[in-house]
């Protein structure tokens, strides 16, 4: 029987294990390769149980920086990617229990953790959230999806973008309506997403 081989992941091109152990002798480089990788996905990960995105990018740069100072709390042989999501999951129930939110609630939190797809780890990398996304804008139409980019990633406003494409505002609220809706449907294992339009 062949014993089963371990694929590594790799941040830069560089070995996830060799960043481990250059970011434990000090190697700043090696932390913020690790830093810009996982903290996305993990922001989003935190603000699907404390519901708050600005509480869970406090969460979540809090724990790197004690990472950071402590850095031989990583095991260069241990799958980086399950300590890092059961670090941050620990800590935001933990910011649960001291906003002395309800024992029910966060029980509640726990089980929909253990059993429901949005609470995976590995839905939540940098590389795997733009791949989705990616993946679910070719299901736009043209125009919608330039009518979507250019009020979610561009910041226009509805009357600017009906200035600049020459259309009504109401077509304009139409066509980002429809793109929601097609959003929906095909991120719908990955809906925390849509908070962040």
């Amino acid at each position: 029987m062949e014993k089963a081989v371990r694929i590594s992941t790799k941040i830069g091109g560089i070995e996830e294990r060799i960043l481990v152990e250059r970011m434990q002798q000090g190697d700043t480089t090696a932390f913020e390769l690790l830093f810009k990788y996982y903290y996305p996905g993990l922001v989003v990960f935190a603000s699907n149980i404390v519901l708050n995105k600005d509480e869970a990018e406090e969460l979540v740069q809090d724990f790197f920086v004690r990472l950071w100072e402590n850095p031989h709390s990583l095991k260069s042989d241990n799958p980086l990617k399950s300590y890092l999501f059961t670090s941050v999951k620990n800590r935001s129930i933990n910011f649960l229990k001291s906003a002395q939110v309800k024992k029910n609630v966060i029980e509640e939190l726990k089980r929909q953790m253990e059993s429901e797809m949005r609470y995976n780890p590995d839905i939540y990398t940098d590389t795997e959230l733009q791949q989705k996304l990616k993946l679910a804008f070719t299901k736009l139409p043209p125009r919608t999806a330039e009518i979507f980019t250019l009020s979610r990633f561009k910041g226009l406003s509805n009357d600017e973008i009906a200035l600049s494409l020459e259309l009504s505002k109401r077509t304009v609220e139409t066509q980002i309506s429809n793109a929601l809706k097609i959003l929906r449907k095909e991120l719908q294992n990955y809906l925390t997403l849509l908070l962040f339009f």
